[in-house]
């Protein structure tokens, strides 16, 4: 007899949910056992709790390609991260496949993101001991520092999706499944990342003077179109029905749309991501990283906003005091909003005037 409101929903995904789809009742389930909600399911309350924790708030003043963007319409991490929900969710419903675990894998994917962007994350690998990925830093988020060092205690499905999303300059959908997520929602949030970006970010390029509409090859229009509306639909269109076509429990891409999207980010990063413009911001960006990095090694974290924070520590009395040093200093940092580490490093390192009153 079904008795609660989450019963009746998990009985509705039995009944409609493609079977390659990933269950809400079938879950592998949590670290830490939970008794379940009445009115939620399992994904619902991971997508709940990734929405109330404080880290994904920050993702506002966290930056997406342009630092600490000035304009109003340029895209934050936030923004970004929304845009891959949007897409995400529009293919789980055309694919049957569970639309709440996709929608919370495809929010939580960048918690881990530092501040200014790629800029932050290619200094804190350098940095950290043992490298630093965003991908793994979101999983650390919602697994031991969010909710007061007690994690958010996601299911292991959520957690998954969260920790394979990254694909860097790699394939799409790799024929080698280790690096995929072992759900298709997961998998579904790796291409709509890439979906999103592409596609934003060239909307951006565009408001920022750095590209004109007619830059993109006229091949590459041919295929996708003239605006970010019809980029995404073409994009979006071919994987449902190359997906459904080939029916085999995988995700499709046609191969005239993956060569496209291939050259499109190649595009980007030849006249975008590599433009001398960021190019200059990303490098004033990482001296920041750094030199915050490294005073903080040496002194104390501040303990109510922003200064109060030049007390020398103690010295450090072993190996292991050490790595926990450099841990907990590049959680500091990853946890930054732009806005944040700029006034930061202002307190710290820019010269005050001294006045006499």
């Amino acid at each position: 007899m079904i008795s609660t409101i989450r019963e009746q929903q998990e009985a509705q995904e039995r009944a409609v949910l493609s079977p390659y789809a990933c269950l809400s009742s079938r879950s592998r389930g949590r670290m830490t056992a939970e008794e379940d909600c009445h009115l939620r399911t399992a994904f619902q309350r991971d997508r709940d709790r990734i929405i109330h924790s404080k880290t994904f708030r920050r993702l506002k003043h966290k930056t997406q390609v342009f630092l600490a963007p000035a304009g109003d319409h340029y895209r934050t991490r936030l923004t970004h991260v929304l845009e891959v929900s949007q897409i995400a969710r529009t293919l789980a419903v055309c694919l049957r496949l569970n639309e709440y675990l996709t929608e919370a894998i495809a929010l939580g994917h960048d918690l881990g993101h530092t501040p200014f962007g790629h800029a932050g994350e290619f200094s804190l690998n350098e940095l950290h001991p043992k490298g630093f990925q965003h991908y793994r830093q979101s999983l650390r988020i919602v697994d031991f520092l969010e909710n007061d060092g007690r994690g958010l205690n996601l299911t292991w499905e959520v957690r998954n999706g969260i920790l394979k999303h990254s694909k860097g300059y790699g394939e799409i959908l790799p024929d080698d499944t280790s690096a995929l997520a072992a759900t298709l929602e997961g998998q579904l949030v790796r291409v709509a990342d890439i979906m999103a970006y592409v596609n934003h970010d060239m909307d951006d390029a565009l408001r920022g003077g750095m590209l004109a509409g007619d830059d993109l090859p006229a091949h590459l229009r041919a295929v996708l179109g003239d605006r970010s509306s019809q980029r995404i639909n073409a994009m979006v269109g071919d994987l449902v029905a190359t997906t459904l076509a080939r029916d085999d429990g995988r995700l499709h891409l046609s191969e005239r749309m993956n060569e496209t999207i291939n050259e499109l980010r190649a595009f980007l990063y030849d006249n975008v991501y590599r433009n001398y413009r960021v190019h200059n911001e990303f490098e004033k960006a990482q001296r920041i990283i750094r030199d915050l990095y490294g005073y903080f090694l040496e002194h104390e974290f501040p303990d109510n906003g922003i200064g109060a924070c030049c007390r020398l520590r103690q010295s450090v009395q072993s190996e292991k005091e050490e790595r926990q040093r450099h841990r907990q200093v590049c959680d500091f940092i990853a946890g930054m909003t732009d806005r944040y580490a700029l006034a930061l490093y202002a307190q710290i390192f820019i010269p005050k005037p001294w006045s006499v009153l």
